[in-house]
């Protein structure tokens, strides 16, 4: 059986290590959250990311507004945030009402202050290798790989999805840490066989359970990044989660893998940003 990746208990860690490192260093870093509308899954992610800074210690600025909003009047905010020094990391919460053009929004972010690492500077800084703020949830990805003590080097390395905030930035972060990788998606021909042959699956692909265990090396490290509800209301991953811990050798789990680590790898970037605003 797979020994199981604990993402809650890394996130616990990595959340001791930013609050240590605010308080030793007298650090103020500040974190303006933006929400328009009345998204109800947006309204619990936002609740747990203020109850995540007020933990370490990071100033959570709220700005919730009606989902009326113009897109000039949020682009306004944004420009006031980017001029704010008390503010070091902005995050709009995705998604925004249809009349807002979400990607035009994203890119008025300062790149210096998008903790969320969405923006294409940082995108582009991550391809060339550039020092710059990196996309939470493959960071959290490549943390909880490193936590096995697993090395990269060499191995084959799959990545079920392609997505701009998952599938490519993890693709690229194993590449750097001297991976062989794949990228499959939807038109991959002989996915199964694909996935078979993986050292490392990671799966990001939104859909439940699709990942079979039996496509899974035995020994494989797996982290599975989905998070899909099932119409019993249970929540599952993209990986078949109890047949592929028979095989692989790691696995993260479906709640408590990849989400609380996102979360701590926001806060780390927000930490980050306000180290290098500070110099």
């Amino acid at each position: 059986m797979a020994q199981i990746i604990d993402g809650k208990a890394l996130a616990e860690k990595f959340r001791g290590l930013i609050k240590s490192e605010i308080s030793e260093k007298h650090l103020e870093p500040g974190l303006a959250v933006v929400l328009v509308g009345n998204n109800a899954a947006s309204q619990v992610y936002v609740r747990n990311k203020k109850k995540a800074c007020a933990e370490v210690s990071i100033k959570s600025f709220d700005h919730t507004l009606p989902e009326e909003t113009s897109e000039a009047d949020l682009l306004k905010l944004i420009n006031k945030l980017n001029a704010d020094k008390s503010v070091h990391g902005i995050l709009v919460q995705l998604p925004l009402p249809e009349h807002i053009d979400s990607q035009k929004v994203l890119n008025a972010i300062s790149p210096d202050k998008d903790v969320d690492g969405f923006h294409p500077v940082n995108l582009g800084r991550l391809l060339s290798g550039q020092k710059g703020l990196r996309p939470c949830t493959p960071v959290g990805v490549m943390e909880m790989i490193d936590s096995t003590g697993y090395d990269l080097k060499g191995k084959h390395a799959v990545v079920v999805g392609r997505s701009n905030i998952v599938g490519k930035p993890v693709a690229v972060m194993l590449l750097e840490r001297h991976a062989t990788v794949t990228i499959c998606h939807s038109r991959t021909v002989n996915l199964p066989e694909v996935v078979k042959a993986a050292d490392v699956v990671v799966a990001a692909l939104g859909k439940a359970e699709f990942v079979k265990g039996s496509w899974i090396k035995k020994g494989a490290v797996v982290i599975d990044v989905g998070i899909n509800r099932t119409t019993e209301g249970k929540l599952v991953g993209d990986v078949e989660f109890a047949e592929a811990s028979k095989h692989a050798g790691f696995i993260s789990p479906v709640p408590g893998g990849v989400g609380p680590m996102t979360i701590a790898m926001l806060l780390k970037n927000t930490l980050n940003s306000c180290k290098e605003i500070k110099k």
